[in-house]
């Protein structure tokens, strides 16, 4: 199941708008405003912004994993990319590079099941592992997300 995320993103270009492509983007970000939610649980966290809370960390890390199981295939609809839609960040690269965005994605998928396997078990383990989930998330927004 945790490979969901990475198999819906190979199958992305034959699937059919899900609704206007301005709806499509606005639920692509909230997908990844939800990441970025659990992923600022960590980082102020490391950041000692916030008390390390293993039980918060836990919760986290198990919602980002929770995450990587949403078939996201309908997010990714041709015609949504930045070049498509004002507002969409989403390079057109993703469309034409598809096994670069599954690699990127199973990327991510090792490092959030890395991520749940030592948030909860001390600061200095999840911030440890923070750097690597991190990377993954910056790795794809340097290849396929414009700024």
């Amino acid at each position: 199941m945790r490979h969901v995320l990475i198999a819906a993103l190979i199958a992305a270009p034959a699937l059919a708008f899900a609704g206007p492509a301005e709806k499509t983007v606005e639920a692509r970000q909230g997908f990844y405003k939800l990441l970025g939610a659990n992923v600022g649980v960590f980082a102020a966290m490391a950041k000692g912004e916030r008390d390390y809370d293993a039980a918060a960390a836990q919760t986290a890390a198990d919602n980002i994993v929770t995450l990587t199981t949403y078939n996201v295939g309908h997010l990714y609809a041709p015609g949504t990319s930045s070049a498509d839609v004002e507002g969409s960040r989403a390079l057109p690269k993703i469309w034409e590079d598809f096994p670069g965005v599954q690699a990127k994605g199973a990327d991510f998928v090792k490092a959030a099941m890395d991520m749940q396997a030592v948030a909860g078990q001390g600061k200095a383990e999840m911030a440890g592992a923070l750097g690597k989930l991190g990377g993954t998330c910056k790795g794809c927004h340097d290849t396929y997300r414009a700024d």
